[in-house]
């Protein structure tokens, strides 16, 4: 049974250097059409298929908190009204620092909204300026505060390394006041440069400095052992919780299940079928209003690509790959199939093996890509 659902608000106040998720300036776009699209969307997935019972829901974008208090609130009250669940145990929207105030908190909490993810990136105005972010230190301090007193307080930030100008002592500086903050879960990422961004084009033109990578390598270190001494565990390569905040959403993903994805450019895996919506604006609303579904590429998921996709998304998690789960889904055994690239990747050092489970090691860890190539290919359908 499907449990998890992902909606995507595309809309920006402001478009990041590093982003290139799908997104818009929200400056004269038609947001109340689109967000009547996507209850469209809602609607017409939840009566086509029927086998699911959410658990958790993620609303990212874009910038979700780029939308009016009234813009949410009739937002939130659809999904509510369309997948709303009993079950439902995780409900989070990504937030902004400079868009969310503590009107925008109450709509939220009103909503059933019990989780945040809060863009934070870095915590010095000069990097931040870099990146293109439009908020300050204070504005970060200032939702935190504001979503603790309304009673939101599971919260994650995000934080990246590698930035073009950071130092050593800048991410020592990031993580410190992140720890300060008092919130139960850290998800940190080193910068990938996108083609279609801003630091894609000025790396074209040898603009972008970026710090070496034995000096990357550090801060991913550094960030491992400081959040450890205040007791976050690391569940996955990026992902960091005190025990019982890990992301249930995320988990989803990393387990290999299904689940549905509104709006546009969203992506969904449903009945063993991953579909991409169309990504501009007017094509996804006007493909709603042809077909009902906005839907520009469908691809049946073949036997051997869910077991690939088992074997990467699970090793990117702290407890690895367990044999029973691929034995129960897959009817055979993962040493069996992969028995090469599992023997020589333990040789390498970057997996090891526990009982049934296989894992990444200390040292594999920040090769996750690398590892995760030697599964591609190995079983043909």
């Amino acid at each position: 049974m499907l449990k998890a659902a992902y909606l995507h608000i595309p809309f920006c106040v402001q478009i990041c250097h590093y982003c290139d998720f799908n997104k818009i300036f929200i400056h004269q776009q038609p947001v109340d059409e689109y967000l009547q699209s996507m209850k469209k969307e809602m609607i017409h997935t939840t009566t086509r298929f029927k086998n699911y019972e959410m658990e958790t829901i993620f609303v990212g974008g874009g910038t979700p908190t780029a939308l009016s208090e009234q813009q949410l609130q009739t937002f939130l009250s659809d999904v509510n009204e369309v997948l709303g669940s009993r079950s439902l145990k995780e409900f989070t929207v990504e937030a902004n620092p400079e868009q969310t105030t503590k009107e925008k908190i109450s709509v939220l909490k009103a909503n059933g909204v019990n989780r945040l993810s809060v863009g934070v990136q870095a915590f010095q105005s000069s990097l931040l300026k870099k990146l293109g972010r439009t908020h300050t230190k204070e504005d970060i301090y200032s939702t935190v505060a504001e979503a603790k007193k309304a009673g939101i307080d599971n919260m994650s930030i995000d934080l990246m390394f590698g930035l073009p100008g950071q130092t050593m002592d800048m991410f020592k500086e990031s993580v410190d006041e992140a720890l300060a903050l008092d919130i139960p879960h850290i998800s940190s990422y080193s910068l990938q440069i996108e083609k279609k961004t801003v630091f894609y084009n000025l790396a074209q033109k040898g603009k972008l400095i970026l710090p070496e990578q034995e000096l990357e390598a550090a801060m991913y270190d550094y960030l491992i052992e400081a959040l450890d001494k205040k007791g976050f565990k690391q569940y996955e390569i990026s992902n960091f919780a005190i025990p019982g905040f890990e992301s249930k959403h995320n988990l989803q993903y990393w387990n290999n299940n299904e689940y549905f994805g509104i709006g546009a450019g969203a992506h969904s895996y449903v009945e063993g079928t991953r579909r991409r919506n169309a990504g501009p604006l007017k094509q996804y609303m006007n493909l709603i209003e042809e077909n009902g579904f906005p839907y520009i590429e469908e691809h049946q998921v073949p036997l051997s690509e869910k077991m690939e996709e088992e074997m990467f998304m699970g090793l990117r998690k702290q407890e690895g790959v367990s044999d029973k789960t691929f034995i129960d889904r897959y009817g055979r055994s993962m040493f069996d199939i992969y028995r090469e690239p599992i023997q020589r990747l333990i040789q390498k050092g970057w997996l090891e093996q526990r009982e049934d489970t296989l894992l990444l090691t200390k040292d594999g860890r920040p090769l996750g890509n690398e590892v995760f190539q030697e599964f591609i290919g190995v079983v043909l359908d």
